[in-house]
C-alpha cells in the first residue's frame, strides 16, 4: 500500500502545486538486540529500500544531538519522511470539491436508517444514499450500536508534546534531523517518536505512541500531568540533552485502536452497502489515499485492489454484537 501512496501523494502535491511531504529518513532507534529493529532491518531489505545500520559511534557522528546509550544502535530508512497534515487535509477537500463532491462540515451525524436508500440524519439535515462509508474515528462504535454491531475499538487520548530546543533549528529539518522511532528505550512499553522541529518554530515534537483510555467528547478536557509524559521527560533528557527536558506546549488527539494494531476496511456483516473504515491506531494518516480507494471500491461493489483477509472484522472471534 506504501509504494502507491508515495505516487498519490506526489501526484496531490503535483495538481494542488503545493508541498505536502518532506523527506527526512527515519531513524530507529534501539537496542541491538532488539527484535523489532530486527524485523524492521530484515523488511527493508526484501523490499529494497535504502538504508544504514548506525553504530552509537556513527550515530554520534553524524547526529551529535542525539545521545546513546551502551548497546543501542541505528537503523536509518532513506525513504521515510514528514507528511503536513493540515495542508494535505486542505488540498483533499479542494480536490473532492473540484471533482463535485460536497463537504458538510460542523454537521454532527444524529441516526443511520441501514435500507435502500439509507438515510443518514444529522444536525443540520437528512441524507440519502445508495450506499454508505463510516470513517467516524473514535465515534465509530457510537454510529454502529444501532446498526447491531460493535468492533473491538479502544479509544485513546494521545498527549502531543512540543519540547523546546535550546538553540533553535539544532533538532530542524535545515540541519537534515530526521524523523525517529525509539523502540524498547527508557523502559517505554510503547514506542517513542520524533518529528523534526518546524511545526512550532524552536519546538520539536516528540510523544509517546499509547495514552489513557478516554471518551472522545472529552479529549480537551484539562488533565493532570501523566505518567507517560513523565516518561517522555525522561527519554528527552537521556537521548535528545539540546532539548530542554519539560514540554512546553501540549496538545492533544485521540487514537482508536484495534486489538492487533491493524485497519477495519469492512462492510457491514448484515447491510452490504455500509462500509466501514476503522481502528487506524494512530498510524492511518499517511495511508488515507490508498484507504480512501479502496472503500471506495467497497462501496462500488467492485473487486478491491489488495488482499483485504488482514482487514476484515471477521479476523476477531466472538465480536460482540450491540442490541438493535
Amino acid at each position: 500500500m506504501m509504494d502507491e501512496c508515495y505516487q498519490m501523494w506526489a501526484q496531490l502535491e503535483h495538481e494542488a502545486g503545493t508541498q505536502l511531504h518532506r523527506q527526512t529518513g527515519l531513524l530507529l532507534l534501539g537496542m541491538k538486540e532488539n527484535q523489532e529493529l530486527k524485523t524492521f532491518q530484515a523488511t527493508l531489505s526484501r523490499l529494497g529500500v535504502k538504508h544504514q545500520c548506525l553504530s552509537s559511534e556513527e550515530l554520534k557522528q553524524r547526529f551529535p544531538n542525539i545521545r546513546l546509550a551502551r548497546g543501542e544502535m541505528g537503523l536509518l530508512d532513506m525513504s521515510g519522511g514528514v507528511l503536513y497534515a493540515a495542508k494535505a487535509l486542505r488540498v483533499l477537500q479542494d480536490a473532492i470539491r473540484r471533482l463535485g463532491g460536497k463537504v458538510c462540515d460542523g454537521e454532527k451525524v444524529m441516526e443511520i436508517k441501514p435500507g435502500l436508500p439509507i438515510v443518514v440524519k444529522t444536525t443540520s439535515k437528512s441524507y440519502k444514499a445508495k450506499s454508505l462509508v463510516i470513517t467516524a474515528g473514535p465515534w465509530m462504535n457510537w454510529l454502529l450500536r444501532p446498526l447491531g454491531i460493535e468492533l473491538p475499538l479502544q479509544t485513546l487520548r494521545i498527549n502531543v508534546c512540543y519540547w523546546r530546543e535550546k538553540v533553535p533549528g539544532s533538532y530542524g529539518v535545515a540541519q537534515a534531523f530526521p524523523c525517529f522511532l525509539g523502540l524498547g528505550l527508557s523502559q517505554a512499553p510503547h514506542h517513542i517518536y520524533g518529528m523534526p522541529s518546524g511545526e512550532y518554530p524552536g519546538l520539536m515534537k516528540v510523544c509517546y505512541h499509547h495514552g489513557n483510555n478516554a471518551d472522545p467528547e472529552e479529549r480537551d478536557c484539562p488533565a493532570a500531568f501523566t505518567q507517560d509524559v513523565q516518561l517522555l521527560s525522561r527519554f528527552v533528557r537521556d537521548h535528545l540533552p539540546d532539548l530542554e527536558p519539560k514540554p512546553a506546549i501540549m496538545e492533544h488527539c485521540m487514537y482508536t485502536n484495534t486489538p492487533d494494531g491493524h485497519f477495519i476496511l469492512d462492510r457491514h456483516p448484515k447491510y452490504d452497502n455500509i462500509v466501514i473504515g476503522a481502528g487506524f491506531s494512530g498510524h492511518g494518516f499517511k495511508l488515507s489515499p490508498v484507504v480512501g480507494k479502496i472503500l471506495s471500491e467497497l462501496a462500488m461493489k467492485l473487486t478491491p485492489s489488495y488482499d483485504l483477509t488482514p482487514f476484515r472484522i471477521s479476523r476477531f472471534p466472538g465480536l460482540g454484537k450491540a442490541h438493535l
